[in-house]
């Protein structure tokens, strides 16, 4: 008697049989179709498209007709090296905001405790969280042309943040200012030419920079 496994050897064997043979007449029906190729959707994606320092400057692929916006990305690290949080920023230019700064932190972030900032150790700042979702919680700084300039001129800033539960144990992360004023300056040329619905080219591959939520 055949058991389970050997039935199913058997099927599969004379199946494959069957297709082996039909394949000659099959190839002659000009009713197959050897399909259409699919392109990849890279609306949406990240892509860098210059480095300076410990900056990016990376732009979103946007549809077709409209331009990328592009920001000055960096990712965070806390004292062991592990990335924690991420900073985009770009260029605003008004009056009151020279530039505006989006940190994104883990959802284990205490939000009344806000974020603060500094850089080399002073000129410190606080500012609160505004929204969280899956990815994790944000914060919006507004930034003066006092807080660029010291941006500019700084050797290190720092990121603190407090996690949920240990309240006497604040998260430092160190934001590096290296290449930050020519990435700044070459950030602030593309969200002028944006304004003129001028702005960078995508390459033509871009990879999935898709990232998990934060942990």
């Amino acid at each position: 008697m055949f058991s389970i496994s050997h039935k199913i050897t058997s099927l599969t064997s004379a199946t494959l049989l069957a297709l082996s043979v039909a394949m000659p007449s099959m190839a002659q029906d000009a009713g197959l179709s050897t399909g259409t190729p699919i392109e990849t959707n890279t609306v949406g994606r990240a892509y860098t498209l210059e480095t300076h320092g410990d900056w990016e400057v990376r732009c979103i692929n946007a549809p077709e007709g409209q331009v990328d916006p592009c920001s000055l990305y960096q990712l965070l690290k806390d004292e062991d090296g592990t990335e924690v949080a991420e900073v985009a920023l770009f260029h605003v230019g008004s009056d009151e905001v020279e530039a505006a700064a989006t940190f994104t932190t883990p959802l284990e972030t205490l939000l009344t405790a806000q974020l603060a900032l500094f850089v080399d150790g002073e000129n410190g700042r606080r500012y609160p969280f505004q929204f969280c979702n899956r990815v994790g919680c944000y914060v919006r700084a507004g930034l003066t042309s006092d807080d660029v300039a010291l941006l500019k001129k700084g050797a290190e800033g720092l990121v603190g943040i407090v996690p949920v539960g240990r309240t006497e144990e604040p998260v430092r992360l160190k934001l590096s200012l290296t290449g930050f004023t020519a990435g700044y300056a070459k950030v602030t040329e593309l969200n002028e030419a944006a304004k003129n619905g001028e702005g960078p080219s995508a390459p033509d591959e871009i990879e999935n920079t898709e990232e998990a939520p934060a942990e």
